[in-house]
């Protein structure tokens, strides 16, 4: 199968730069080409990258694209200009174009958009409509499958696909627990959607016996909350044992980080924007204990009480729960070792190889 994989305009492959999304299809191409498969992956060029170059047999070109804009719209001009540009660079022959951009699907030439599977990685807000002439439309999540049927008639229900997001890698090591540190980890955009002041805040309220570790990219232009949200949070901390790191883009530096953490607490609060929760499958594969919000998402892989917690994200006493559920964990390590095994389930539901044979099989019943 002759497989085109397009990105976004503003991060590249390699995910040097970062970028959950493109983590995910830079080891999807590669385990594509693995299975026999001919693969294009498209994405924004950068300096420290070759226009063209063959890994593991993917062939990568990249195109002019840009830096994350902190206006929405500008942001659609630049995707717009960006996709214009892909267009031209496209091979004549595929089976199968997995666009992540929003243009992808209506300005690429007929025979692209009616081959293209649109990768649906956020909540949408309304322009699924547009993407009737699209193959497939293809979901992280069931609560994006329920968001895209609320935007189409019936009729095109057919076209939904849900296929999970796999780890981005592949771990290479079993899990010690008498190693583990007390060490309370977040890693994820520094933005105010993630919660980040509800966790500093009921961080304050705990014992502190376990150190909280913040690591993730600030910076508008890699979709963080700004230099003013960051300190804001630094200012929240006071004199807490809260601990900011700079973002790692190093996938097996960032591994390190989940090796030695215990706990792992993703305290998002977005509604409309959370559609899979990448951090927490990581997390949960290198055998830390993740406590969630209660977004719809992360129902998909978290069940309370089996090899996670949930709090009410919604509750005016969301602090305090987050509070009690970390005070749970610390006083009974035998509970929080057995969340912590089955937790490690993920590496085989959701490791590269499966979810690469979940894609061949919706790629091979949409042509």
């Amino acid at each position: 199968m002759k497989i085109v994989i397009i990105q976004g305009a503003f991060l590249p492959v390699p995910p040097i730069l970062g970028g959950a999304v493109e983590k995910m299809w830079f080891f999807l191409g590669k385990e594509f080409a693995k299975m026999g498969h001919e693969v294009v992956h498209i994405s924004r060029k950068v300096d420290s990258l070759p226009m063209n170059e063959t890994i593991e047999g993917v062939n990568y070109f990249r195109v002019a694209g840009f830096a994350t804009p902190k206006s929405g719209l500008i942001l659609k001009i630049m995707d717009l200009i960006y996709t214009l540009r892909v267009r031209k660079l496209m091979p004549k022959d595929f089976d199968i174009v997995v666009g992540n951009t929003f243009w992808t699907p209506l300005v690429l030439k007929r025979n692209a958009i009616s081959a293209c599977m649109v990768d649906v990685q956020r909540m949408p807000k309304g322009q699924m409509k547009l993407y009737k002439n699209a193959r497939c439309l293809r979901a992280n999540s069931n609560s994006v499958v329920e968001a895209i049927k609320n935007e189409l008639s019936e009729k095109h229900h057919h076209k939904i696909a849900m296929v999970p997001n796999p780890l981005p890698f592949i771990p290479k090591y079993e899990i010690d627990f008498s190693k583990k540190e007390k060490i309370i980890l977040y890693t994820g955009r520094i933005h105010p959607e993630k919660g980040l002041d509800l966790l500093i805040q009921a961080y304050k309220k705990t014992s502190q016996n376990y150190k909280l570790q913040i690591i993730g990219p600030w910076e508008f232009s890699q979709g963080g909350g700004g230099a003013t949200y960051l300190e804001s949070l630094k200012v929240l901390a006071e004199d807490a044992a809260v601990e900011f790191l700079e973002p790692i883009f190093d996938i097996e530096k960032l591994n390190d980080h989940y090796i030695k953490a215990s706990i792992f607490i993703y305290p998002s609060m977005a509604e409309k924007g959370e559609t899979f929760g990448l951090a927490p499958l990581e997390a949960m594969s290198w055998g830390c204990v993740p406590i969630v919000s209660d977004l719809l998402c992360f129902k998909d892989f978290i069940t309370h009480g089996k090899n996670g917690l949930v709090f009410d994200h919604r509750s005016d006493d969301a602090i305090s729960h987050i509070v009690k559920l970390v005070h749970l964990l610390e006083s009974d390590s035998r509970y929080t070792k057995k969340l912590a095994s089955e937790a490690l389930g993920v590496r085989e539901t959701h490791s590269i190889s499966n979810i690469a044979g979940l894609f061949i099989k919706q790629f091979e019943q949409t042509v």
